[in-house]
Parts: C-alpha cells; sequence; structure tokens
C-alpha cells in the first residue's frame, strides 16, 4: 500500500531509553547539550528522561534537573517516562509535556522488569490515570512492552495485549505504544497487531511502534507498520538502548536509518537528516565506547564521491 507523502512522526528515545542502560553516567551538562542538539534537528517528539527513582535508574537521576535546563523548540513535545504517582508529580513541577507510562504484555517479563505482577502494574498506571486526569487533564501515552513476543514466555496473544490496551484507554491513555522490546516482531506479525489496535482502539487513539533490531528487522517492521497506517514510531540516535531481560538484545532502531530510509521512500519525517548525522558523529564520546553507525560510514544514499583519479587517464574527454 502506497501511502505517498504521508508525514512520519519521530520520537527521539535515545535520552532516555538510550542512557538508562549505558554504564558510564553521562553528565548533566552532556545531557542537557544532547537534548538540544537533537531538539535543533525538528523531532515531534523527545522522551527526555524517566522520572523513575535514582536507585532504581542511577543514569537518570538527575531527570528533573535536565528537563529545567533544556530549550525546548517550539512545535517539539518533551516527555518523561512515569513509573508512579509521585513520578507524575515531579514530571509537573519540571513542565513535562506528555507523561510515557509503561508495563508489559507478558507477566514474567513484567515482574523481571518492573518487579510486579501486570494487575500491580496495570493498577499502578490506572491511579496515574487518574490523577492525571483530575489535574489538568495531562496527557499520557502507555507503552505495552512485549507485545510481540517475550523471551520467557514466547508470543503473545494478541486478544490479551488488545484486552490490555482497551482498559488502559477506557481509563484515559490518549496513545498507546506497541512495544518490540525484545526484537522479536517479524513484518507480517507487526502488520496484523497494527491493524487490529486500529480497529479496536479506534480513530482517535494516536498509536507508536517501538522496535528493536536485536535480528535485523527493524526497518522490514517499521515498513509494515506504515504500509497499515501507522505514522508514529519511537527511534534512538545511533541504535542507543537495549534490555537487561532479552538475551543478546541490541538497541532500538537507528533514528537516522529510520529517517534515511523514509526520506529515500518520499515520506517527510521533519527531522534534519545531516544535523543528526552530526550528533550520531558526537555519541562515542559522549557514551564512552566504540559504535557502529552504517550509515554514518557510508554517508546518505546519494552522497556522492569524486571518481577514481586514474579514470581521467584511462578515458580522456
Amino acid at each position: 500500500m502506497n501511502r505517498g507523502s504521508a508525514l512520519i512522526e519521530v520520537n527521539e528515545v535515545g535520552p532516555r531509553d538510550g542512557l538508562q542502560i549505558e554504564p558510564v553516567f553521562v553528565a548533566t551538562d552532556d545531557k542537557v547539550a544532547f537534548v538540544d542538539a537533537l531538539s535543533a534537528c525538528g523531532f515531534k517528539r523527545i522522551e527526555v528522561s524517566s522520572m523513575t527513582s535514582p536507585k532504581a535508574i542511577p543514569a537518570l537521576a538527575d531527570a528533573q534537573d535536565v528537563l529545567r535546563r533544556i530549550r525546548r523548540a517550539p512545535g517539539t513535545i518533551y516527555t518523561a517516562l512515569i513509573p508512579n504517582v509521585r513520578g507524575l508529580e515531579r514530571a509537573l513541577e519540571v513542565g513535562v509535556d506528555e507523561m510515557n507510562l509503561v508495563m508489559s504484555a507478558s507477566e514474567t517479563h513484567n515482574r523481571a522488569n518492573l518487579r510486579m505482577t501486570r494487575e500491580q502494574s496495570l493498577g499502578e498506571l490506572l491511579a496515574i490515570l487518574k490523577y492525571a486526569r483530575a489535574h489538568g487533564d495531562v496527557p499520557c501515552n502507555v507503552s505495552l512492552s512485549t507485545v510481540f513476543g517475550c523471551p520467557f514466555e514466547g508470543d503473545i496473544a494478541p486478544d490479551d495485549v488488545m484486552t490490555l490496551a482497551t482498559r488502559l484507554v477506557d481509563a484515559g491513555a490518549r496513545g498507546i505504544t506497541l512495544c518490540d522490546t525484545t526484537g522479536m516482531a517479524f513484518p507480517n506479525q507487526v502488520a496484523a497487531l497494527c491493524e487490529q489496535a486500529a480497529h479496536t482502539l479506534g480513530p482517535d487513539i494516536a498509536l507508536t511502534l517501538h522496535l528493536h533490531n536485536t535480528r535485523g528487522m527493524a526497518l522490514a517492521n517499521a515498513v509494515a507498520g506504515w504500509q497499515t497506517g501507522i505514522t508514529r514510531f519511537d527511534a534512538a540516535v545511533g541504535g542507543l538502548g537495549g534490555c537487561p531481560y532479552a538475551p543478546g538484545a541490541s538497541g532500538n532502531v537507528n533514528t537516522e536509518e529510520l529517517v534515511h530510509m523514509f526520506a529515500c521512500m518520499g515520506v517527510d519525517t521533519g527531522v534534519d537528516l545531516p544535523a543528526l548525522l552530526n550528533i550520531v558523529a558526537t555519541l562515542p564520546d559522549l557514551v564512552q565506547r566504540n559504535m557502529t553507525t552504517p550509515l554514518l560510514a557510508a554517508g546518505p544514499r546519494l552522497q556522492t564521491h569524486p571518481a577514481p583519479a586514474w579514470l581521467a587517464e584511462r578515458f580522456p574527454a
């Protein structure tokens, strides 16, 4: 199905989902500069940090400081992960535009990742949504992890995912993110769940795809979702991120590769790719490790290079 020039909304999650798993603490000044540079690229959304307890995620202990200090670009929505009502209160103190709530569709993964049963997590999220409605109707999105598969349980029944999503939407969630947390998704599975979610939840609920590239299918899965009408995608610059409870898992779909792919297809993301690649070049210094960034090495598809010098001698004009 050809979607023509429909606008894609890219949610850059590197500052939260990426940095939270890095072993080296990134200084607050560097986090602020990182977000400010991303803001200048034209992203629709940037997930800046997490309002989780600093003891749980020490890498993001400076979340409020970062959100207070960033330069906010007009038209960009700045989001944060919210684990509980206290986290929502902290987010409101620093002017977070949209809240991202998280739980897993898999019972085992939810217990391992969040230290709660699914019912306990659902209760926590319902309390957050209730509080958000009572305090200015704060917009909330819910990210459902492992909807395409769990490394402990295998396949997750789509109807179970829809039941969970429906309960959250009925409680006030304005959007649902379908997360391939462990990189187990494949294209026709993605297409089927996206279509089912759109049908079940209706056109007023924003659907987002959150993809990981663990098995090399993230871009193919993005196209599969886009062909069903999905126009919102999470991505992390340089492919930052991962999941500690997915053996062998790699990071999120690379933002620069997602933007480049859609640009080649004539689909607008609103993201400045050259500016984004400049940020990619700084990532090894930011996270203090070597990174493989194929698009940065090769350049965009139509970036040309000088012909070999010997051609002029072999084929004179």
